[in-house]
């Protein structure tokens, strides 16, 4: 099988993990919001449920490290494509800050010829 096709397939893998990741954040922050708020809502003290906070805080910071985790398994990816001589890039140009993206808007682009 050629390399670009395979290393492709890696990326697809990646990118899914990496969203999976983000999206298991934002439904884990949002669960942090709605205890808190359903506390208060029907007028609970503050240690109640102090405990399950506590670990859902727990949770969340596992997360975190994963998703550094993989980021950095993004970059050493990155480095062993170019190393085996895949130069082909996916356009996941979206996820990354502008300053890292490798196309431009057409404002910076001018007609020649």
């Amino acid at each position: 099988m050629e390399k670009a096709f395979v290393a492709q397939r890696v990326a697809r893998k990646l990118f899914a993990t990496e969203h999976a990741l983000d999206a298991a954040m934002i439904e884990a922050s949002e669960l942090m919001a709605d205890l808190l708020r359903a506390r208060k809502d029907v007028n609970l003290s503050a240690v109640v449920g102090d405990a399950a906070s506590a670990k859902l805080v727990e949770a969340l910071s596992a997360l975190g490290e994963a998703r550094t985790a993989i980021v950095g398994v993004h970059n050493e990816l990155n480095e062993v494509k170019l190393r085996i001589g895949v130069r082909t890039k996916m356009l996941g140009f979206e996820d990354k800050p502008p300053e890292l993206a490798t196309m431009r808007s057409n404002k910076d682009l001018r007609d020649v010829g």
